[in-house]
């Protein structure tokens, strides 16, 4: 009897030896996406228009890295706050800690090297070596063209130093150990030719990140089979709930009977110089879409999104677009 006593205790021994073990390489050794490279990206106007375009109409880093006025429809950046950061993605819609938007104006990314922004941006690890939470989409990014990510840097170097002190993110348990997990070495393409137009529309959509708004999660993972289906909660400020848009080609619940052109004029609608968003009371309906960043995408660029999405698979999943706060549970 004393012998199989020993024998389960030294097993539960070695369990939690190997647990400890585990639980303490997940946690110290990792994240490991190798050193920064030993780069300088050089600011040429070419490079800073285009990472102006990507920043602002695609990749939209401006979108959480500003201040967003939520008192106007798909609250809109405010002047003056141009990369500044501050946007908070928490428990409240989902997330399993809280994280914030940093400052990537020159006074908050001035000492960082353009090798650690291109290792932050493309593998999730920051300037100190430590893990970042996928909210800004660092697992897209790294499967972009490295020239793209040069350009979007270069861009970053021109913004207005704005002094903003922000509080560090902090990652809930096990999130707090599973953080250091997720970064992977980028695996850079080449960005497809526009004559491409399957892939270059997948390489946008990419680019945009669709996926992470438009997929429902559940602590900050997706539910497998519904890519894209719409469903992701918002929790607005002036009450209620909005959920992402279905952009699956499903007839029913998707953009499956959307024509090129409806496509188009949901976007477009707000890049026109007459149009002026809207006030937002208690109560009223919202969108988290940064409609006045993607509605500035070029024709060409929506177009091709638009013929990558009519090629995934439908999925049915009506989607409550908006619950008022007495409605919501």
């Amino acid at each position: 009897m004393k012998r199989a006593l020993k024998i389960v205790m030294y097993i539960a021994i070695a369990f939690v030896v190997i647990i400890a073990g585990f639980l303490s390489y997940v946690k110290f050794a990792l994240p490991d996406v190798g050193a920064p490279e030993n780069i300088k990206v050089e600011l040429t106007p070419a490079r800073i228009e285009r990472g102006r375009y990507l920043a602002n109409c695609v990749n939209v880093c401006m979108d959480c890295h500003s201040t967003r006025d939520w008192t106007k429809f798909s609250g809109p950046s405010v002047a003056g706050t141009l990369g500044k950061g501050g946007e908070e993605f928490n428990q409240t819609i989902g997330f399993p800690g809280r994280f914030i938007a940093k400052n990537i104006t020159p006074f908050g990314i001035g000492k960082w090297t353009d090798g650690e922004l291109l290792r932050a941006i493309s593998s999730g690890v920051n300037k100190d070596g430590k893990a970042l939470f996928p909210v800004m989409p660092h697992p897209s990014y790294g499967k972009l063209d490295r020239e793209d990510l040069y350009s979007i840097i270069a861009y970053l170097r021109t913004l207005e130093p704005i002094a903003s002190i922000l509080p560090e993110s902090k990652p809930d348990f096990p999130m707090n150990f599973i953080i250091n997990a997720i970064p992977k070495r980028a695996e850079f393409s080449k960005r497809p030719d526009t004559t491409d137009f399957l892939a270059y529309g997948k390489y946008l959509f990419t680019a945009a990140a669709c996926n992470d708004c438009h997929t429902k999660q559940i602590k900050g993972k997706p539910i497998a089979g519904m890519e894209l289906a719409g469903g992701f909660e918002f929790p607005l400020l002036t009450g209620g709930i909005v959920r992402s848009a279905n952009i699956t080609p499903d007839n029913e619940t998707g953009i499956g009977k959307w024509k090129e052109e409806d496509f188009l004029k949901r976007f477009r609608a707000y890049a026109d110089s007459s149009y002026v968003s809207a006030e937002i009371k208690k109560g009223d309906f919202n969108s988290f879409m940064p409609w006045m960043m993607y509605g500035h995408m070029k024709e060409g660029d929506l177009k091709a999104i638009y013929a990558y999405l009519k090629t995934i698979k439908p999925v049915n999943n009506t989607v409550v677009k908006f619950s008022p706060e007495n409605m919501v549970n």
